[in-house]
């Protein structure tokens, strides 16, 4: 049995995300593969824990090493739990947000060394990295303003704008160093535009990994 692709989507609040995900799985699918939708931080019983700690805001601000920490050891439960096992058994793997995530809201947004973000990348997932990532790019001001009109935030969405240009900067940063592996998808456009573009991405990928 063949390894299954491993496919993550990226992108600041707000860029419609769940939405594309939603049609990226869709399409894989109609191709006729095996599908695992999951997130990060979660995932897991343990992940999904954290993932309440980490975006909730009834307790007083963390310290980002705190953050940082929480965020990977959330991944390596999924990795280990949920990720790998579903690859190794031939199902594709479609994520929303992963390790680059750490270095544009950590890193970029809280101003944290990469290479610390780096060392725990080594330490937990080794040379594993994901197949494919589509960013979906769009001005933080666009972002939260379509985030904001959801509803309540939660303890990210609360952060300034200025603190998203930082993370959209690294995410960008980090498009233009790999893009044989990044898809960069303009998400300012209208949803049924995006929609069709992640759609084509997705049946270049189908025929299989790095395709």
């Amino acid at each position: 049995m063949s390894r299954g692709c491993f496919i993550t989507v990226e992108g600041v609040e707000g860029v419609g995300k769940s939405t594309q995900i939603e049609a990226l799985v869709e399409r894989l699918r109609a191709h006729g593969h095996r599908v695992v939708l999951t997130r990060e931080p979660g995932g897991t019983e343990l992940g999904e824990a954290i993932r309440a700690l980490l975006l909730s805001d009834r307790y007083p601000a963390m310290h980002p090493d705190t953050e940082l920490l929480l965020m990977f050891a959330a991944r390596s439960e999924h990795l280990h739990r949920r990720i790998l096992p579903a690859l190794e058994a031939g199902e594709w793997v479609v994520c929303d947000r992963f390790t680059d995530a750490s270095y544009a809201y950590q890193g970029g947004g809280r101003g944290m060394p990469l290479a610390r973000i780096e060392a725990l990348e080594r330490w937990t997932l080794g040379d594993f990295r994901p197949d494919a990532t589509l960013l979906l790019d769009a001005p933080p001001e666009v972002g939260l303003a379509r985030a904001r009109a959801r509803g309540p935030q939660d303890r990210f969405e609360q952060e300034a704008q200025a603190f998203f240009e930082r993370v959209r900067a690294v995410y960008l940063q980090r498009a233009k160093a790999e893009p044989e592996r990044f898809r960069v998808i303009d998400a300012s456009r209208p949803l049924e535009v995006v929609r069709a573009e992640v759609e084509a991405v997705a049946d270049a990928l189908a025929g299989g990994c790095g395709a």
